[in-house]
C-alpha cells in the first residue's frame, strides 16, 4: 500500500467548482466540519455509551466518547507521523501528509459510532437476534417476486434472500452501518450522503470483508465481523480499489482501534466510579488481582501511580481523594497507551504497509495487560451491574416492539399488494429522507433487491432514533401517551 493512494482527497461524487474559491481549507479539513454540522453527529448526544438514558452530566455519551476518540486519533496521527518522517524514513510520506493524517483520522474518530443504534452494542444484539428468530418464521408471496410462480404460495424470508442478504441482518453491526450513513443516509445534497473523502472512509471500514467472509475465530482481526452490506458492495469496491487496500485494512484503521481502546477502557471505569458501582478500593484489590503472570514493569507503575495520587489527594485535602486519584490516574494510562501504541505502529511499519498484521496494535504491546484488565474490571462492574441489566431488558422491548411494528409494515410497501391501514400509518413514521434514499437506489432493481432493501429501511431508521426517541415512540404507540 502507498501513502499517495491511502490519503486520497478524492470523493464518490466528485463536484467541479463553478467559480474560483478563497477556501483554503483542504479536503480533510472540509470533511471535519461536514461531520460536525451534521445532525447524524449531534444524534450521539442521545444514545449511549454504557449507561442508557443517564442523567448524571458526568457520565459520558456516544458523543462525548467519540470527541475523545477524536482527540486522541489526532495525538497517534501527529506521534505516528513523526515516527514515519524522522525515524523510519519512508520517503514516499511526504512532509505534508503529517497534517492529512491527522486530519483523517480526527475525523474517523467523529464517525466510528456514527452508526451505531439506540441503547449501545446491546442493540446491536438486539437487532441480529429478532432477525435470526423472525426470518425464518415470516413468509413472502412468491408471486410478487416472480409473476409467473403459483398464486397463493409463500416461503419464509429465509428461504427467499440470498445468504449474504440474510447474513447482513443475522450479523447487524453498527460499524457496518457508519459506512451506510455517511456514504447515503445522511442526506446533505444528495443520495451520496455526506459524500466523504475516499482517504477518511478506508479509514472507518475496520473490517473489509463482507457478512459471508465473517470468521470470528481467525488470525486475522480484521475478518471477525462485516464491514459492509450487500447493498453498498460498490461503494466498498470503488473505495478499496482507489486506495489500493487489496483487501486488507488501512493501516489508519489500526490507529482508529487503538484510540478507541484507550478511550472507552479508562472511561468507563471513571463512569463506573461516578455511578458507585466500584470503589477506589475495589479498584486498587482488582488491578493487583489482574496483575500479569510474568514481570510487567509498565502494569506495576501504573497501579503505583494510582496508589500514588490517592496518597496526594488525601495530603492536599480533597473531599473525595479516590475520585482525585482515578480521574488523575486515567490521563497517565491515556499517555502511556498512546505511547504504546505509537511504538507498535512504528515497530510492525512494513507489515502494516503490506497488509500483513493481523492484531490490533496494543495486542503485544506492555500495555495490553493493562487493556485486558481494565476491561474485564469495567464488564463486572459495569456491564453486569444490576441498573444496565435492567435498562437492557427494557431496551429489548423496546427494540422488539418497534421491530414487531416496521418490518411488517414495509414487507408490502411499493408492491402492488401495499401494506395494510396500520402499515401505511408506520411507514409515515419513517425519515423522508430514508425513504428517499431507499427509491434512489432500489430503481431498476429486482423484486428480490427491493425486498432486501426495504429490510434495511427499517434498519436504518431504528439506527437512525437516539436512546429517547426510540423510547418516547414505544410508549405512545403503546398508548402510554
Amino acid at each position: 500500500m502507498e501513502w499517495e493512494q491511502l490519503l486520497c482527497p478524492d470523493r464518490i461524487r466528485s463536484y467541479q467548482k463553478a467559480h474560483p474559491s478563497n477556501d483554503l481549507r483542504t479536503e480533510f479539513e472540509k470533511d471535519y466540519h461536514r461531520i460536525i454540522g451534521s445532525a447524524s453527529f449531534r444524534r450521539l448526544q442521545d444514545k449511549t455509551q454504557v449507561f442508557p438514558l443517564d442523567k448524571s452530566d458526568f457520565v459520558r455519551t456516544r458523543l462525548t466518547h467519540s470527541l475523545e476518540v477524536s482527540s486522541f486519533c489526532k495525538s497517534l496521527g501527529q506521534n505516528i507521523s513523526k515516527k514515519i518522517l524522522q525515524e523510519i524514513g519512508d520517503e514516499s510520506f511526504l512532509p505534508s501528509y503529517q497534517a492529512d493524517v491527522c486530519d483523517i483520522l480526527q475525523c474517523a474518530g467523529l464517525l466510528h459510532d456514527i452508526g451505531n443504534p439506540p441503547f449501545g452494542h446491546f442493540g446491536e444484539t438486539v437487532i441480529r437476534n429478532w432477525f435470526k428468530k423472525n426470518l425464518p418464521l415470516m413468509e413472502y408471496p412468491l408471486q410478487l417476486l416472480d409473476p409467473a410462480a403459483q398464486p397463493g404460495v409463500k416461503k419464509p424470508l429465509s428461504e427467499i434472500l440470498s445468504p449474504q442478504m440474510q447474513n447482513d441482518f443475522y450479523h447487524f453491526e453498527g460499524n457496518t452501518q457508519a459506512l451506510r450513513v455517511v456514504t447515503k443516509l445522511h442526506y446533505l445534497v444528495d443520495e451520496h450522503g455526506m459524500n466523504l473523502t475516499k482517504g477518511l472512509l478506508g479509514t472507518i471500514i475496520k473490517y473489509p470483508v463482507s457478512s459471508v467472509e465473517t470468521d470470528k475465530d481467525s488470525a486475522n482481526i480484521c475478518c471477525h465481523k462485516m464491514g459492509y452490506y450487500h447493498a453498498d458492495q460498490e461503494i466498498f469496491s470503488d473505495i478499496e480499489n482507489t486506495l489500493g487496500l487489496h483487501g486488507n485494512r488501512h493501516p489508519l484503521t489500526f490507529v482508529l482501534e487503538a484510540a478507541d481502546d484507550i478511550a472507552y477502557l479508562t472511561a468507563d471505569i471513571e463512569d463506573s466510579f461516578k455511578k458507585g458501582l466500584i470503589s477506589y478500593g475495589q479498584l486498587v484489590q482488582e488491578l493487583e488481582a489482574h496483575r500479569p503472570k510474568e514481570s510487567n514493569e509498565e502494569y506495576e507503575n501504573l497501579l503505583s501511580s494510582l496508589q500514588y495520587r490517592y496518597q496526594k489527594g488525601i495530603e492536599r485535602g480533597v473531599n473525595n481523594p479516590g475520585e482525585y486519584a482515578i480521574q488523575n490516574w486515567s490521563v497517565t494510562v491515556q499517555g502511556r497507551l498512546i505511547a504504546d501504541a505509537t511504538g507498535a505502529f512504528q515497530a510492525h511499519y512494513a507489515e502494516l504497509m503490506q497488509g500483513t498484521f493481523r492484531k490490533e496494535l496494543l495486542d503485544d504491546t506492555q500495555g495490553n495487560a493493562i487493556t485486558r484488565a481494565l476491561g474485564d474490571i469495567a464488564c463486572h462492574y459495569a456491564f453486569q451491574s444490576e441498573p444496565i441489566l435492567k435498562i437492557e431488558i427494557a431496551a429489548n422491548r423496546i427494540l422488539t416492539f418497534l421491530l414487531d411494528t416496521y418490518v411488517p409494515a414495509v414487507l408490502y410497501y411499493d408492491t402492488p399488494v401495499g401494506p395494510d391501514e396500520i402499515g401505511k400509518k408506520v411507514i409515515t413514521f419513517i425519515s423522508d429522507n430514508y425513504k428517499k434514499i431507499y427509491q434512489t437506489y432500489s430503481e431498476g432493481k429486482s423484486p428480490l433487491e427491493k425486498l432486501y432493501l426495504r429490510l434495511l429501511l427499517v434498519t436504518d431508521d431504528i439506527c437512525g432514533m437516539t436512546d429517547s426517541y426510540a423510547k418516547r415512540l414505544y410508549q405512545e404507540m403503546n398508548g402510554n401517551i
